[in-house]
């Protein structure tokens, strides 16, 4: 059985976690975080699709593909080191070289992560200060993964950790994680920086193809504003300390495995949705009835990225159309005048549409029901067996306020 628990990215066995207040960018408050395992990690990592990718994505998916094992995680927020030139990939080497100095390992067993406005430079002199202040603050505790947590945060409104433990081989097993991320979302791979930890023994090999797989359904199943990032970047990092037998095959050890992934990704994923800059509601899709996923993926996706069924969901109006209208134009081959479409939330489940027909519904009632902070639409497209879900959210006043003033 797999558990939620408190936590993230301490979470698990051997994972200690730092953070300080670098001065980066963000005065009074912390903004660089580090990720420290007591033994070498076997790492998986996913990467933007951008074909303008910051320095440290072309750093981390080097390492990554090296087939080094991991060490350390080194964060800074405020200033994203991207479009920075070979300046760029040159902090990236300095940012290892001192944290590896400062905890007594290889420079290439350090991946890095920013986050934040494009174009600028890194203070290098304040990132190396801030390594070395946090190297004798390393904890396990909880408490240490949660300040990591809030430290690697820009426009976000709150911090995102998720964890899970469940046994293989009578061994009790920890998968833990933090995440960051507001704007700049719509995934093509993911779009934030998540770090992923477990004390899980699993080949490297079975470790990548779970997160490469999972990723399709949590973090590529998220879209904020259409906008995907330069930056990027899910690591996934296993230090085998739970002491189980090690994960080599897809057999039920791999599958339980999986499954706890998708809980910790597919929760911190939710989070961010329902944290994009200036909204009021997460907005979930469902699309069931469909003859394939891919056909389900496509027609949820576009609903959640529909800029007037975001806007109807901020207004609290059930205006259906704009959803069906989305269906239509996603490329999806459906027929419209089979599908039902339902709105549900905890205030109650309504019937809108049957057979691509308005019901006798009662505005009052939908407008209650659209009014929560968590809504839910569902299709039932009568076509099949398949299903998939995405997660958005509301298109706001406020959206546009926190964009334009970013950099400023």
């Amino acid at each position: 059985m797999i558990k939620r628990i408190q936590g993230g990215v301490t979470a698990a066995k051997g994972f200690e976690a730092a953070s300080t207040a670098a001065g980066i960018k963000y005065q009074n408050r912390e903004d660089m975080a580090m990720i420290y395992s007591q033994s070498p990690c076997r790492t998986a990592g996913t990467f933007t699709t951008n074909v303008v990718k910051a320095a440290p994505v072309k750093w981390d998916r080097n390492q990554v593909e090296s087939g080094k094992d991991a060490h350390a995680v080194v964060i800074n927020s405020g200033i994203a080191n991207a479009c920075t030139g070979q300046e760029g990939m040159d902090y990236c080497r300095q940012t290892a070289q001192a944290a590896g100095e400062a905890l007594g390992i290889s420079r290439d067993s350090v991946l890095v992560a920013s986050t934040g406005v494009i174009g600028m430079q890194l203070p290098m002199e304040r990132v190396c200060a801030g390594i070395r202040a946090m190297t004798p603050q390393l904890g396990h505790s909880l408490e240490k993964g949660e300040a990591a947590s809030k430290a690697i945060m820009t426009t976000d409104t709150k911090n995102k950790e998720a964890a899970v433990e469940f046994e293989i081989g009578g061994k009790t097993v920890t998968i833990g994680g933090m995440c960051k991320g507001s704007g700049m979302i719509h995934p093509n791979m993911c779009t934030m920086l998540s770090f992923v930890t477990t004390d899980a023994a699993i080949s490297k090999e079975l470790l990548l193809e779970a997160l490469r797989e999972d990723v399709k359904d949590t973090y590529n199943m998220i879209s904020v504003d259409g906008d995907t990032s330069t930056n990027d970047t899910v690591l996934l990092l296993a230090n085998g300390q739970a002491g189980n037998p090690e994960i080599r095959e897809k057999g039920e050890d791999y599958h339980t495995f999986c499954q706890a992934l998708n809980l910790v990704n597919e929760t911190l994923a939710k989070k961010i949705a329902g944290d994009g800059e200036g909204c009021t509601a997460l907005f979930e899709v469902k699309i069931v009835g469909a003859e394939s996923k891919e056909q389900a993926v496509t027609l949820a996706k576009s609903v959640i990225t529909s800029n007037l069924t975001k806007a109807a969901i901020f207004g609290h109006d059930a205006n259906w159309g704009r959803i069906l209208c989305a269906m239509g134009y996603s490329g999806a081959e459906f027929d419209p005048e089979k599908v039902d479409l339902f709105f549900e939330s905890k205030a109650g489940k309504l019937q809108i549409i049957q057979n691509g027909v308005a019901l006798d519904y009662s505005e009052e009632e939908a407008t209650k029901i659209l009014s929560q902070p968590e809504v839910r639409a569902v299709a039932d497209i009568k076509m099949g067996q398949c299903e998939a879900t995405a997660w958005g959210c509301d298109l706001t006043f406020d959206y546009v306020k926190i964009n334009a003033d970013y950099r400023s």
